[in-house]
């Protein structure tokens, strides 16, 4: 069958290779990588999100960027220390914390600082029962 290419622009079987098409770069196989697929690390989270209300921690407290205060969709357990940076603390309730996708980018992207999300989850290791650490 003939289609064009998204590659090179041009007519030609569907099968063929024109060369064009950018070659899958084959994923870095890390620590941090083999970690995010884990048993461990998926009990770890379910934890932080119970800890956490099921709410991003941020627009709870109305910090910039807050669509509204009990945001509740598209969350993610969030490393304050990255993995890549200290392994030792990938399963650290005082560096877990539950934000939204707005939040979550806003926090990798050194936006907000480390200690505020610090002071956060370790209040929230406090009121929920847990030890810091």
């Amino acid at each position: 069958m003939l289609k064009a290419c998204p590659y090179c622009g041009r007519i030609h079987d569907s099968r063929y290779d024109c060369g064009k098409k950018p070659k899958a770069r084959p994923k870095a196989d890390t620590a941090a990588q083999r970690f995010r697929g884990s048993g461990a690390w998926k009990t770890k989270r379910e934890q932080i999100r119970k800890r956490d209300k099921g709410l991003c921690q941020l627009c709870l407290r109305g910090y910039a960027g807050t669509q509204r205060q009990y945001e509740y969709d598209d969350l993610s357990v969030h490393h304050i220390v990255p993995i890549e940076e200290d392994y030792s603390r990938r399963l650290d309730d005082s560096n877990l914390i539950l934000l939204c996708a707005y939040h979550h980018e806003v926090a990798e992207a050194g936006r907000v600082g480390r200690n505020l999300l610090k002071e956060i989850a370790e209040s929230n290791n406090l009121s929920s029962g847990n030890a810091p650490g």
